[in-house]
């Protein structure tokens, strides 16, 4: 297996995981802490979570991604870079402290936190991890 199949590959075990906790928070879970208010505060920063649909949704977005980026066909190029960029934008703007542009309300002192030392750091990973696939050069 080449190096830009192997960072495909791991972009989308890293997508379907994400997935499934999107699923479980969708289904009520508040894992990986101790009650939803706490996972608010955590994961948006606000004090209530978003509803089970909202979650669901970003768990089918996510879950997509990972099936693209491991399928072949016409739409995996551009559905790459679609990962790409999203993830990139995320990334750079949570780096930037500009969560708050692309999820308002995102403010609470313990997500920024969070936000600058994991999930911006993630999203920046998963952008770099999608790019051998955006280019179509993990074949």
């Amino acid at each position: 297996m080449s190096c830009a199949s192997a960072c495909t590959h791991a972009a989308s075990a890293l997508l379907a995981s994400l997935s499934a906790l999107h699923l479980a928070w969708a289904r009520g879970s508040a894992w990986p802490l101790g009650g939803r208010r706490e996972l608010a505060d955590a994961v948006v920063g606000q004090t209530d979570v978003p509803s089970p649909a909202a979650c669901a949704a970003v768990a089918a977005a996510l879950g997509a991604g990972a099936v693209l980026l491991e399928g072949g066909g016409s739409l995996r190029r551009p559905g790459a870079r679609a990962l790409l960029g999203a993830f990139g934008l995320r990334g750079a703007l949570g780096i930037a402290g500009h969560t708050d542009v692309l999820s308002p309300g995102s403010t609470s002192r313990r997500f920024r936190e969070l936000d600058r030392r994991v999930y911006s750091p993630v999203c920046l990973a998963l952008a770099l991890l999608t790019l051998p696939a955006a280019l179509g050069i993990d074949a």
